[in-house]
């Protein structure tokens, strides 16, 4: 049994040094940004190139890939990364760092695409629901783990942008020495806007609406702490919790959606969110320790409506459609990833640093809005025709290719 996954836990090893890295990376330039006196726009800026080079790479690391192969294309991705994380040590200007942000997010999306793909040849129907969740489970951890830290480091120095750098280096040990073969060429990634709305209105809306709020937090929510004055390392495990706590609320909701019309609880857990987002614009919380309690509950419903969105759009399509409707619905995501900063950076800049919530709670009540009037247009789909709910990773750290890691989709090879 263990020599069947072997080849799978190599590669999720590159994976948890490559998400560390990329936790570590994200979580310190918001951070040594605000240290250096950086504009509010800039760092929201930071945050939308980061998603534009993401949704770039999506649609063109494919040819990459095909041209050059997996290893040295990975290799490639693996190694930008680390010379982009080097240099944003060595060059401290905010012009400079949102120009390379979206370097990083190219490769990010490039090096992703090429372990999502490289995980599904190896999974089979037998073992495909226990790959993807330990694929999730090393998402998670790895996130967090590269976040925390920043929280036993010193941001004003450059030992963490170096340790960023070793991290992507060490990602791309595992696949050079892998002597797995290479699993098929990579498809180009299509976008139908008119076929996503058509088969789902509430999802494809829904997609945006929670790329918006989740790009607005992701990015600026450290400078939100830092700007209440609350330390470093509560700063790290805030941002942490947010996304743990969405992870872990998604299956509670996610089976409740299996009982009902998943647009009840869609609404409902956007409401959920809108009510701490506002608690906290409101009531402008400076308590380390209850500003993480906050937050982490507003995470528990933030984090959990792209599920229950994928979730709805899927029981309206085709099981041979499912690949098609989740990368799409991720890409949609990521166009709403771009537009989050810049409306968090405007509002925190306006009012106060609460602003960036202000932001995620009009994104939350939107989307509620729209799902309790698409409702009353549209009969649920029967509980005995919807496929089960499937959890969905959070944060921005898989491409279109792992709607093929999906337990409910069967490989081409097994038929």
């Amino acid at each position: 049994m263990f020599a069947t996954y072997r080849p799978i836990l190599s590669l999720l090893r590159g994976t948890a040094f490559l998400l560390a890295a990329s936790g570590l990376h994200g979580l310190l330039l918001p951070l040594r940004g605000q240290v250096e006196g950086f504009s509010t726009a800039a760092l929201g800026l930071m945050g939308t190139a980061w998603a534009g080079g993401f949704v770039t790479g999506c649609f063109f690391a494919p040819r990459i890939v095909r041209r050059a192969g997996h290893v040295r294309a990975f290799g490639t991705f693996a190694a930008s990364g680390a010379i982009v994380a080097l240099l944003t040590g060595l060059i401290i200007n905010e012009y400079m760092w949102i120009f390379l942000r979206a370097f990083t997010g190219f490769s990010m999306a490039g090096a992703f695409m090429v372990i999502e793909s490289w995980l599904n040849e190896k999974a089979t129907n037998e073992n495909r629901g226990t790959v993807f969740g330990l694929y999730m489970m090393v998402t998670y951890a790895s996130i967090m783990s590269g976040q925390m830290i920043v929280a036993g480091g010193d941001v004003k120095s450059a030992s963490l942008f170096m340790i960023t750098g070793i991290f992507f280096c060490l990602s791309l040990i595992p696949t050079a020495v892998s002597t797995a073969s290479h699993p098929k060429p990579l498809q180009d990634v299509k976008l139908n806007i008119r076929g996503l709305y058509a088969n789902s209105p509430v999802s494809a809306v829904a997609c945006v609406l929670i790329g918006i709020a989740n790009g607005s937090w992701g990015t600026l929510g450290a400078v939100y702490g830092a700007r209440i004055g609350i330390s470093t390392p509560e700063i790290a495990l805030m941002m942490s919790l947010v996304v743990v706590a969405g992870a872990a609320f998604q299956l509670p909701a996610g089976r409740l959606s299996d009982r009902t019309d998943r647009r009840y609880v869609l609404a409902g857990a956007a409401v959920g969110a809108v009510i701490f987002a506002l608690s906290i614009f409101i009531f402008q919380p400076r308590s380390g320790a209850f500003v993480i309690i906050c937050a982490a509950a507003y995470g528990a419903f933030a984090y959990t409506l792209y599920s229950i969105a994928v979730a709805h759009a899927n029981d309206h399509a085709n099981a041979e459609d499912f690949v098609k409707v989740s990368g799409g619905l991720l890409l949609l995501y990521g166009f709403g990833t771009m537009i989050g900063p810049m409306v968090g950076a405007a509002l925190m800049g306006l009012l106060r640093p609460e602003g960036v919530f202000l932001a995620a709670a009009l994104a939350h009540m939107s989307l509620a809005a729209y799902t309790l009037l698409r409702i009353n247009r549209r009969a649920p789909v029967p509980i005995e025709d919807r496929e089960a709910f499937a959890t969905q990773p959070s944060e921005r750290a898989t491409t279109p290719e792992a709607a093929r890691l999906d337990p409910r989709i069967k490989s081409e090879t097994d038929g």
